[in-house]
């Protein structure tokens, strides 16, 4: 074993003496002090490196915070072996990084990912909690507590029996103190290197949580939401439906032999074990996991891309087909009530609170017309010829994620609306949205065509994936779902551009009812085509 020379004789170089002799890591013990005289000390301070070879550890023993780091690296700069001394008694994690020079005393506690840099004491019965930081120099008092995530700054005294509460942080991309408030909540807040406005939906508020990872880079880590309470007014109900959903996708995965940290969402608790945050304006929050190496597309690229997003909400609702769909919340009442959507269209017209039926007579008409399609999927489902389903009731391309690497359908998102509901709508969802080349808010008309090739690569992934546990009778009825499913979401934008566009994020004043013409437009081109997408479906059934 080496021989140890301890920097300092008094009361504190002679505590430091015991506890490195209670180490049992040194053969000799002795000491260099300039005013002490007694057998334990051989020298001055001067003679230190006079002394190396003989006593290759060293290690500075003074109360006064500045002089014990100079020294530690003046005893660094002569080259000797600068330890840590740690007494027996004292718990210190594994994953705790000492600097050196440093001192944890009798019955002292550093714990999980706790940083100390050179020269740190930490005094008897001291407790420095996790991912703490304590800079070089300072002196963590006699029974003391710094609570998880603080950081202490250089030669600070912690006096004894004080507690220190973590700071809060600046972080990059945060603006409003709802969003601090809700990464805190998760747990996030003294690690997030930045957040930064995330994805494309009309709905939520959307941030990506960017966390440090090794070499010195950041990941994106999370995702957070703040949840539109104008639009899910009731969110423990929609998160219960997600937490129920999700956790039971994951046995389900496991079982096949898949991936469930990417195959499906990884919801989190915040740190109080609740499904979601809620902040001081009643706003709710949620947090999931990112999944990385994944892509989402906003409009369909080729067939073979809108094929495999088939297969993925076929799959989707195939490893769902065993869950009970009575026990979810229904968290928007009549959601993809037709019926019901034509009911609100007509009080908002009657109403016409912003003056703007006179602008939209021509959509106006087009939906009256069609009054009587509205009911035929909701006759269906009263006579029991049409079962309800778990179903997502948003099957948009950019609901999925994709395998950057193999561009097959990787997980399904956007699970607000996860409800009881008819397949025939989700399916209808996914070609109103995906089986046209032009986007939803394309305001030529002239590029609007609804594409009978991506209705095809469609229904033959869905019913690939779903087809064995589909029903002859929704079978029957995906022409129909896929026609009423856009007519119904056309009624909706058209319906809140009356009402002054409450519901849909909007980037114009006349956005949704642009909206709603390209909806309208491709509607038209479905009932021209809808007996050769009968034909299709038949092929495939």
């Amino acid at each position: 074993m080496p021989n140890l020379l301890i920097l300092g004789a008094g009361g504190f170089g002679h505590m430091i003496y015991e506890n490195a002799q209670a180490t049992r890591q040194f053969d000799r013990i002795a000491m260099l002090d300039d005013a002490a005289k007694e057998p334990a000390v051989i020298g001055k301070l001067v003679d230190y490196k006079a002394l190396r070879r003989e006593y290759p550890c060293a290690v500075a023993a003074f109360g006064n915070n500045k002089m014990r780091v100079h020294w530690v690296e003046k005893l660094l700069e002569a080259d000797f072996v600068v330890p840590t001394i740690i007494h027996p008694s004292a718990v210190v994690s594994p994953s705790a990084v000492i600097g050196a020079g440093s001192f944890v005393m009798q019955r002292a506690v550093v714990n999980t990912h706790t940083v100390l840099g050179k020269g740190c004491l930490v005094n008897c019965g001291a407790i420095v909690d996790h991912d703490a930081v304590v800079e070089d120099g300072a002196h963590i008092g006699l029974g003391s507590v710094v609570k998880a995530n603080c950081r202490i700054g250089a030669w600070r005294k912690v006096e004894a029996g004080e507690v220190i509460f973590a700071a809060r942080r600046r972080i990059d991309g945060v603006g409003t103190r709802e969003l601090e408030d809700a990464l805190y909540a998760f747990g996030f807040g003294n690690q997030c290197s930045y957040v930064r406005p995330f994805g494309a939906g009309h709905i939520n508020e959307t941030y990506a949580v960017y966390m440090p990872a090794e070499g010195g880079k950041d990941e994106l880590r999370y995702v957070m939401q703040r949840v539109n309470k104008h639009v899910f007014k009731n969110p423990g109900e929609v998160m219960a439906n997600i937490f129920g959903v999700t956790e039971y996708l994951r046995g389900i995965i496991r079982e096949n032999g898949g991936d469930p940290d990417r195959e499906t969402l990884s919801y989190i608790k915040t740190k109080s074990g609740e499904n979601y945050f809620e902040d001081t304006q009643g706003q709710p929050w949620r947090c999931y996991n990112f999944i990385p190496d994944s892509v989402c597309y906003q409009s369909v690229e080729t067939p073979e891309q809108f094929y495999q997003s088939a297969r993925s909400f076929g799959r989707f609702l195939k490893q769902l087909d065993g869950y009970p769909a009575d026990t979810l919340y229904e968290t928007i009442p009549k959601f993809h009530d037709t019926e019901d959507r034509l009911a609100n269209f007509e009080r908002a017209l009657e109403r016409d609170v912003k003056n703007r039926a006179r602008t939209c007579k021509k959509e106006i008409d087009f939906v009256l017309a069609r009054r009587a399609d509205c009911s035929v999927l909701m006759e269906q489902l009263r006579s029991g010829s049409l079962p309800l389903r778990v179903t997502h009731n948003d099957t948009k391309l950019n609901n999925i994620l994709f395998d950057a690497a193999t561009g097959k359908g990787l997980c399904i998102i956007d699970l607000d609306t996860i409800m009881p509901g008819l397949a025939l709508n989700d399916y209808g969802d996914s070609i109103r949205f995906g089986a046209t080349r032009a986007a939803e808010d394309e305001p030529d008309l002239a590029k609007v065509h609804f594409d009978l090739e991506l209705f095809e690569a469609y229904t033959c992934g869905y019913l690939e994936a779903a087809g064995d546990v589909l029903t002859p009778a929704e079978k029957e009825y995906l022409p129909w779902g896929a026609k009423l499913i856009t007519l119904e979401c056309g009624i909706r934008f058209l319906t809140d551009y009356l009402q002054g566009d409450d519901y849909f994020k909007t980037q114009y004043s006349t956005h949704n009812l642009v909206r709603c013409r390209t909806q309208f437009k491709l509607v038209e081109e479905m009932e021209q085509a809808f007996g050769r997408m009968q034909d299709i479906v038949k092929k495939y059934s």
